[in-house]
């Protein structure tokens, strides 16, 4: 049995979305409770080279919605990377569950050899749909929720493995 390019990738980024969305919320709460200001989180980071919590939230957003455009073959929504708070966290995070909701599986499957092209670091990257979610997407998207997460762990905010999983 095979799976499908939409069950591989949607479910997947909503359920991470989704599992970050909590865990703003829990930080927000956690800087609130102790009466320090939410924005410390926002700009903290794991090293001095690294991005700060709301860039990691950005790029993750920016990876879920260019997915699901680029599988789809569909215009990529444009966000001005302007959130500043929890609040527009979450706005920028649930414009893009409402995207995803748009794209079915009848836009995604069967997407598995389209041809991908995307900048990034300076360079263009060049695909087929399938490695494309599998070698970038996923692992990219993986990677700046979970440093969300550890930022945000890092700081005290009480989050646990079963807040990343949702």
């Amino acid at each position: 049995m095979s799976i499908s390019m939409y069950s591989a990738s949607i479910p997947a980024l909503r359920r991470g979305l989704t599992s970050l969305a909590a865990i703003l919320i829990k930080a927000e709460e956690h800087a609130r409770a102790r009466k320090f200001d939410p924005a410390v989180l926002l700009a903290a980071r794991l090293y001095p080279d690294m991005f700060p919590v709301t860039k990691q939230v950005q790029i993750a957003t920016d990876n879920a919605k260019g997915c699901a455009a680029r599988l789809a073959g569909r215009e990529i929504p444009k966000y001005e990377d302007s959130e500043t708070s929890f609040a527009e966290l979450a706005e920028r995070i649930a414009k893009t569950l409402a995207f995803l909701d748009t794209v079915g599986p009848e836009h995604v499957d069967g997407s598995e050899e389209r041809d991908i092209s995307l900048q990034a670091g300076g360079q263009t990257h060049e695909f087929k749909g399938l490695a494309y979610l599998t070698a970038w997407v996923l692992p990219n998207f993986y990677f700046h929720v979970t440093t969300a997460y550890a930022i945000l762990r890092h700081n005290g905010v009480e989050i646990t493995k079963k807040d990343f999983l949702g």
